[in-house]
């Protein structure tokens, strides 16, 4: 609708540009003492209607320039707005899931050092850990030394061998149940 409209009031300008132009033509119409920046206009006062038509055309193609480049900026500078938004949200998402899975860490610490039979480690953490400090810095991932029960040699069999060096299948009857 706006379209028709514009192209209406276009079409209006036009006609009554050329009307103007050949209504006021011929040497009855002279145009006497008329200057622009030292230049001085001879001719009819169509011909001034037509240079004033030119000069207007001419101004409006900047001005539509101008908006062009002002509507592009524009939607620059809200796509950017629009991205740092996103980037904002994934941000909080990101740090909800960090806090999530520390304050689960910490429950699970909490758990594993008022559990009975925890060990002698020291609540639960494994022996050489301050509980986030220079240690975690190493380990950014969140690797840690493997605990001491953890490296612990394999227990002897009953024969005397070590468990790993005596066969599935060879593993004597009485090693399986406890001598009573």
């Amino acid at each position: 609708m706006i379209i028709i409209i514009g192209l209406v009031i276009l079409v209006a300008a036009v006609v009554a540009g050329v009307a103007g132009v050949l209504g006021n033509g011929g040497s009855g119409h002279a145009v006497t003492h008329f200057a622009v920046f030292g230049y001085h206009v001879t001719g009819s006062t169509g011909t001034l209607f037509l240079y004033g038509i030119v000069v207007g055309a001419l101004g409006l193609f900047g001005l539509s320039v101008l908006l062009a480049g002002a509507r592009r900026t524009s939607r620059r500078g809200s796509a950017a707005r629009r991205g740092l938004r996103e980037s904002r949200r994934e941000t909080a998402a990101v740090s909800q899931d960090r806090d999530d899975l520390i304050s689960q860490r910490e429950a699970a610490r909490a758990y594993t050092s008022s559990t009975p039979g925890s060990g002698a480690t020291g609540g639960g953490r494994h022996a050489g850990e301050d509980g986030g400090g220079p240690r975690s810095m190493r380990h950014p991932f969140g690797r840690r030394a493997a605990s001491p029960q953890a490296a612990a040699p394999p227990a002897p069999a009953a024969n005397g061998q070590a468990a790993s060096d005596v066969p599935a299948g060879d593993v004597p009857a009485d090693a399986s149940a406890p001598a009573e």
